[in-house]
């Protein structure tokens, strides 16, 4: 399975951000609907309703949570068991979360470790979730190894030379993108 992971993560040639940071265009903002079609789009199994899906990408499990009034949306995918963290694997997370899980983010709640993007639902574009959903899995698929969303990692950093990559895949899963 690991060597799948290695094989479907290509780093994007150009930066994540470069074309992918202005809102959609007006009148076209992204809600549940549009999510719903968008994961569609890229997903099969999935449970759950407008405002909240669950699937699996490359054996990960992905949950999708809007809320449509509040204006937000967060892809999240358990990772770990917290308990038994040490201060280093702790310090590395931390690092990761500088440098190399770009997006997204580790995040600790209800005793698990978490790889999280979060992003307000009215201005996500429909690449910035595909992009975000890629850099989800990325990041829990490399825990342990290189601790990278899969994208770049930024300089000044300490995780340069880590970076494992799974992203590419789940981007062209959407063909629209």
């Amino acid at each position: 399975m690991r060597h799948l992971f290695l094989f479907l993560a290509l780093i994007l040639t150009q930066p994540v951000g470069a074309d992918q940071s202005a809102p959609p265009a007006e009148g076209n903002t992204m809600d549940n609907a549009r999510l719903q079609a968008l994961i569609e789009g890229i997903a099969t199994d999935i449970e759950g309703q407008p405002g909240y899906w669950r699937f699996d990408i490359e054996s990960f499990p992905v949950s999708v949570i809007t809320d449509e009034k509040a204006d937000r949306m967060r892809i999240i995918v358990p990772v770990a068991e917290v308990g038994a963290m040490d201060a280093e694997r702790l310090m590395r997370l931390m690092q990761a979360n500088f440098d190399s899980a770009l997006d997204t983010r580790y995040s600790i709640a209800q005793g698990l470790l978490w790889s999280a993007f979060i992003h307000p639902l009215s201005a996500l574009s429909d690449r910035q979730f595909i992009d975000g959903l890629a850099q989800t899995v990325n990041l829990a698929a490399t825990y342990g190894s290189s601790y990278s969303s899969g994208a770049l990692i930024f300089s000044g950093g300490d995780s340069q030379g880590e970076q494992d990559k799974i992203y590419r895949a789940i981007i062209e899963r959407d063909s629209s993108i």
